[in-house]
């Protein structure tokens, strides 16, 4: 076959003389040429991608087989393309067996696709189609980046990842994973999951061994004997045999093991870990043997850090190591495992011995717990220098380990200008030596090069070209306020102001009382270096002066009860109580609109029963038979508790009929009938089965709360019951506003059940409120002082003003104990609360006395509490709302909608006729709030969401049936975010790594910095750092002993930053074998560290399940923080010069939080988890990074600034100059300010 490089791309042959012609052919060929060949470059990309050949000839002949297939069909025949393609390329010498069949579909409907979209129009009427696809000036066609044809899955078989369970059932967990796993678990039960491990195994060789006992009895009926005797004779023998072969087996294995010699090398397991070394067990000729390898021996002599580190820090018990004998002295061996490679048990040091070799290579390497040579001082397999293999970032593991920035512990010292400049100047007079300056590398024996400068580089996706804000496409976001004049925003707005107040009048009573104690007593408060333990006595003083009780002791005092419970108890029968539900009279009813409608809204107050009673009746009813009946839940806590209850019902064991499913968390079986999930896991779900076959009913419960899932839920849903009529669909709601759901899902039938409701009475503010917490305050006490009895329920909107409502209350009741009122209990509800006392709310109170329960807008639908008779509603709330232009999310306060206020108002009228006190007037009731509230998914990121839905194949976002379509702004931001982290290619498609991404629970900068440590090799510790993230409040500052709090957090600051502090708390948990005690002593919560351990458990099992090595780094967390830096880059911040920090993105201004390890260290380069608005901007999580990574790990984003020239920062700096006023102004010019 003549070479395809004598062809042009469309198979005419070339004319060199093409591109001299005149006039508009010329103009006309040069457009051909270019497209043709941008269409070679693609082509030659996705063979590189799928065949790892980019050979531009075989591009060419490439794009010549697959068009001579689309011309040469007849129009008769009704052959498919793809086929044709195949069989010419079968014809040119290409695989094609029928293992390869799928996928080399796939990529040749990619491969046609690419060519389609990019050829050159054959007439001015395509050319006219696509200029109107992609015109922006059409309506159809204004962002095509957000109308990308959809693609199913079946067309890209290359991104289908394998998962165990659909090849081999559930498949069990690797060697490695289930020692990490078993490390995590407590003594005891590690020993119970051993034990039943091995029962386990026990029986499974029973019934292997009893199905060959019944195989051969049947083989011996079919082929009977003349003679009995003669078949003794051959079973004595066959048993004489097989026991010869079991003793021949056995000198075999003994012959695989060495004798105990010097330099011989031998596999064992570590038994103990102390601080000095360890001592591992291993079999040789001579029989069990163990020895001591010293810390000394267990890391390479050229180790990063390595004399800083303890045993326990690199090995772990019952880790599997190679080892090599170094020393016998009478009964004591010393082992080496320095000298062997941990990966393939090579010697890397031989020396003369009788038997010195390495383990055999057809023998299997176990790389121990961590999956890696021990300690991560080496690498894994892949090269130190080059590209990941799962997340695609540029490696370059000997800059970043020998980064003078943490040498091991030992991070560079943070210097200011004024420091640095005189440090250069004594080096250059001779004062000092290159070992004294701040920014020597004892690794490497040189300084540190200059100070690198980064810009952010204005790099815009092709598929977004035109459309984003860099080309001034400036689009108004979604309006979450309707008068941003009125008084409702004026008092939200005023809010921060008063709340500042309050605490700087807090503070000043606390400072009032320190100076009130002796002089002894507040000179350690005064001293900077106080001996040890004054603080400590001094506080235990100063918390005696100080009057301030908790709700857990409020509670104890008013006789309330302290102790856990969920919900509230009921001392009638379980049939009883199930009856009494307004929804049992209805159960007919609602079980016969089932039937007959296949959408069904059912619209019930909270408490009606519709959560627990309706899956129930619909499993009675017979369609648990058909599939799973699935409900799902907005919250966590709401799924758990719901299917416990629902489970004591239905009378059966968690988790077996019944059960539940949230993140990192799987309480179901294959009995499983009944689940509950969050809407999150059953979004999870639909990526892999978009049509939800296992689920005969999905049920969308509290659909009104409108998440982002369940939003994404509505339009998976209603696809997936136009293509299954087996399948059910209800969609539950405790407001009335149901005519928009109705007709959303095809004019749906609506079911109403009628709750216990009683009438109440609405009072409107006069005037309006500029303070409405002291407002609601007064309230209360003048409903408490005047009203009849009955309990009170305030809606505020945060912990902090819950907290300070409460503390007043109890002030003011102080205040008037002389007068002996009625006793009045404070009760704050929030998500942060202890399960004690979030239960104590159900109690009710005791007699004569009335309780007051302060919460946020979670008392508005997802609880009910009984005996309320009057209700407080300031009329505001904190939603969470996504700033496009800043990118990050951000809790503001803004009025509720009139559909909250009247959800608010209907909780007074659950008991009795009751009272509702608006704080505001009813014109703002009417003409400053919404009718309903401002969707989630219309002010949220929409990052995570849109990397679902490409993941499903759904790649038209503006053609997805949205029951209230997203901005477009942060559709495009978000298509741009994943473009950076690599997930998305340059036409808007998903990648492999995007595909891989998708599929952990968690939002795609944390699945791309878990991917990075893969490749750098410290998965192990970025798996903890994620499970950390994943908690909130891991320490807690009690407010009588703030400062012996802060002293314990600060013996666990990194210099690394906040990241490798709670990854350095996790190991201090697991080196104390996960104690409580050691929790309370050292003020961290418990409860968040074990939901943290159970996280962990769970991302070990989907990284195994997807194959991905788990790998530990030690002590060298520079690598940690590259794997950070290469999910987070977009979060990076530089210092400035005169304060804070400024967010290289868009040069915010921002502050470390107080609370951060590196608060007042002011490091140059930073990266942040969260941003925080409250009096200013706060990063919170902060991890130092040098600036050299970042080109590499983000090239996208940033790029080194020429240094020929001024950097985009440095060109927005101002020089103002420091004067006096008594001279001139431009006498000094020192101070650098840059522009605000």
């Amino acid at each position: 076959m003549a070479p395809p490089v004598a062809t042009e791309v469309d198979g005419s042959p070339r004319k060199a003389d093409s591109t001299t012609k005149s006039g508009p052919q010329s103009v006309k060929g040069v457009v051909e040429q270019i497209l043709n060949l941008n269409a070679r470059k693609h082509v030659r990309q996705t063979m590189e991608n799928h065949w790892d050949i980019n050979d531009p000839d075989v591009a060419d002949m490439v794009i010549h087989l697959a068009r001579e297939s689309h011309k040469q069909q007849p129009a008769t025949e009704k052959v498919d393309p793809v086929d044709a393609f195949c069989e010419k390329l079968e014809s040119v010498g290409a695989e094609t067996s029928r293992n390869t069949a799928d996928i080399l579909m796939g990529i040749v409907t990619r491969i046609d696709g690419i060519i389609e979209r990019l050829a050159p129009p054959k007439s001015p009427r395509a050319a006219g189609v696509r200029k109107r696809t992609h015109s922006l000036d059409s309506a159809d066609g204004a962002f095509p980046g957000l109308r990308i044809h959809n693609e199913s899955v079946k067309e890209r078989p290359e991104l289908k990842l394998e998962r165990p369970e659909e090849r081999d059932g559930i498949a069990p967990l690797s060697e490695t994973a289930e020692h990490l796993i078993l490390e995590e678990m407590p003594y005891r039960e590690r020993v119970k999951y051993e034990r039943e491990k091995k029962r386990r195994e026990h029986e499974k060789e029973m019934d292997k061994r009893l199905d060959d006992y019944h195989r051969r009895d049947r083989r011996r009926s079919r082929t009977r004997s003349r003679s009995r005797s003669r078949d003794r004779r051959h079973h004595h023998r066959s048993s004489r045999s097989r026991s010869t072969e079991r003793r021949r087996g056995d000198k075999k294995g003994r012959a695989d093991l060495q004798p105990l010699e010097l330099y011989t090398i031998h596999r064992g397991v570590v038994q103990r870990v102390m601080d000095y070394g360890c001592f591992v067990a291993f079999r040789t000729q001579d029989g069990e043997k163990e020895g001591l390898v010293h810390v000394g021996e267990i890391l390479p002599a050229s180790s990063v850090g390595r004399s800083r580190m303890s045993a326990s820090d690199l090995v772990r018990r019952n880790q599997s190591v190679y080892i090599k004998v170094v020393g016998l002295a009478g009964t004591k061996i010393s082992l080496s495992m320095r000298e062997v490679d941990q990966k393939s048990g090579e010697d890397l040091r031989p020396r003369n011995s009788t038997s010195s070799k390495s383990i055999r290579p057809g023998e299997s390497a176990f790389r121990g717990a961590n999956s890696i040579p021990v300690g991560g001082a080496a690498t894994n397999a892949r090269a130190r220098s080059g590209v990941g293999a799962q997340s695609g970032i540029r490696l370059d593991l000997d800059q970043g380990a020998g980064s003078s920035s943490s040498s091991g512990r030992q991070s560079k010292p943070h210097l200011n200008d004024y420091e640095l400049w005189e440090a250069r100047q004594l080096r250059a007079s001779g004062v000092l030596d290159a070992s004294d300056m701040p920014d020597f590398d004892p690794r490497n024996r040189e300084e540190t090069k200059e100070e690198v400068e980064l810009e952010v580089a204005d790099a815009e996706p092709k598929f977004l070209a035109g459309q984003t804000a860099r080309t001034g496409v400036i689009l108004s976001p979604v309006r979450i306020v309707k008068e941003p004049d009125g008084s409702l925003q004026r008092a939200a707005m005023q809010q921060a102001t008063l709340a500042q107040e309050r605490r700087e009048s807090k503070q000043a009573m606390q400072e009032q009382v320190i100076k009130a104690i002796p002089k002894d007593m507040s000179r350690p408060w005064e001293d900077p270096n106080p001996n040890q333990g004054e603080r400590t006595l001094a506080q235990n003083l100063r918390s005696i002066t100080m009057s301030s009780t908790t709700q857990h002791q409020n509670n104890k005092r008013h006789g309330m009860p302290t102790g856990v419970s969920y919900g509230q108890r009921s001392a009638l029968p379980m049939k009883e109580q199930r009856e009494s539900l307004p929804i049992f009279k209805l159960r007919g009813q609602l079980l016969q609109a089932m039937a007959e409608n296949q959408v069904l809204i059912v619209i019930g107050e909270t408490g009606s029963g519709k959560t627990t009673q309706m899956t129930q009746y619909m499993a009675e009813a017979g369609y648990a038979d058909q599939g799973i009946i699935g409900c799902t839940q907005p919250r966590r806590v709401a799924a758990m508790t719901v299917a416990k209850r629902v489970a004591e019902e239905y009378g059966c064991r968690l988790g077996q009929e019944v059960g539940y499913t949230i993140r990192f968390e799987d309480h179901t079986s294959p009995e499983t009938r009944i689940k509950y999930m969050t809407d999150g896991m059953l979004l999870r779900e639909a990526l892999a089965d978009p049509l939800l076959k296992k689920y005969s009913v999905i049920m969308l419960d509290e659909a009104h709360e409108r998440t982002i899932h369940t939003d994404v839920l509505f339009g998976l849903c209603k696809e997936a019951i136009r293509q299954r009529n087996d399948l059910k669909l209800i969609v539950t709601s405790a407001t009335l506003d149901a005519e928009k759901f109705s007709r959303y899902f095809f004019d749906s039938h609506i079911f109403t059940i009628p709750g216990r409701t009683f009438p109440v009475e609405i009072l409107y503010s006069n005037e309006p409120e500029e303070d409405y917490v002291q407002a609601a305050l007064m309230t209360v006490m003048q409903i408490h002082l005047t009203e009849q009895p009955g309990d009170i329920l305030v809606f505020l909107t945060g912990q902090e003003e819950i907290d300070t409502a409460c503390q007043l209350l109890d002030d003011r009741m102080a205040q008037l104990a002389p007068m002996n009122p009625p006793p009045l209990i404070p009760m704050g509800v929030y998500a942060a609360q202890p399960s004690e006392v979030q239960s104590s709310i159900f109690e009710p109170a005791p007699p004569g006395s009335r309780k007051c329960v302060v919460a946020t807008n979670i008392a508005e639908a997802s609880i009910t509490i009984d005996g309320i008779y009057f209700v407080v509603d300031p009329g505001f709330a904190k939603i969470k709302t996504f700033n496009a232009k800043t990118q990050m999310d951000a809790l503001i306060v803004t009025p509720i909608s009139q559909a909250n206020a009247r959800q608010r108002a209907g909780r007074a009228g659950r008991t009795g006729p009751g009272k509702c006190y608006r704080l505001y007037t009813e014109k703002a009731f009417r003409s400053e709030m919404l009718p309903s509230a401002v969707p989630e998914i219309q002010r949220s990121n929409l990052s995570n969401v849109v990397l679902t839905l490409k993941a499903m194949g759904i790649n038209d976002l503006l053609g997805f049936d949205f029951m209230d379509a997203p901005p477009v702004q942060t559709l495009i931001n978000s298509l741009e975010s994943l473009w950076q982290l690599g997930a998305l290619d340059d036409e808007g498609l998903l990648t492999k790594l995007g595909r891989k991404m998708a599929e952990f629970p968690m939002p795609p900068e944390q699945s791309k910095m878990l991917l990075a440590s893969v490749d750098l090799g410290c998965a192990d510790e970025a798996i903890t750092v994620v499970a950390m993230l994943s908690v909130q409040n891991v320490f807690y500052r009690p407010r009588d002993k703030q400062s012996v709090a802060d002293q314990k957090k600060s013996k666990f600051h990194a210099p690394e930053g906040d990241h490798v502090t709670l990854l350095e708390v996790y190991k201090a948990w697991s080196r104390n074998r996960f104690s409580a005690p050691w929790c309370y002593e050292n003020f961290i919560q418990v409860r968040s560290l074990r939901k943290a351990q159970d996280v962990r458990k769970q991302l070990i099992g989907i990284m195994d399940r997807y194959r991905l090595e788990i790998n530990s780094c030690g002590q060298d967390y520079n690598r940690l923080r590259q794997a950070i830096a290469a999910g987070y880059f977009n979060n990076l911040c530089r210092r400035d010069p005169n304060e804070g920090y400024r967010v290289m993105r868009d040069l915010q201004q921002v502050y470390i939080h107080p609370s951060s390890a590196l608060y007042q260290k002011n490091p140059e380069w930073v990266i942040y988890y969260e941003l925080v608005m409250t009096t200013r901007e706060y990063i919170r999580e902060v991890c130092t990074v040098e600036p050299e990574w970042m080109p590499k790990i983000a090239p996208n984003m940033f790029k080194q600034a020429d240094n020929r020239g001024i950097s985009k920062m440095k060109a927005n700096e101002k020089i103002e100059p420091l004067y006096s006023k008594y001279h001139d102004r431009d006498a000094l010019r020192i101070l650098a300010k840059r522009k605000c």
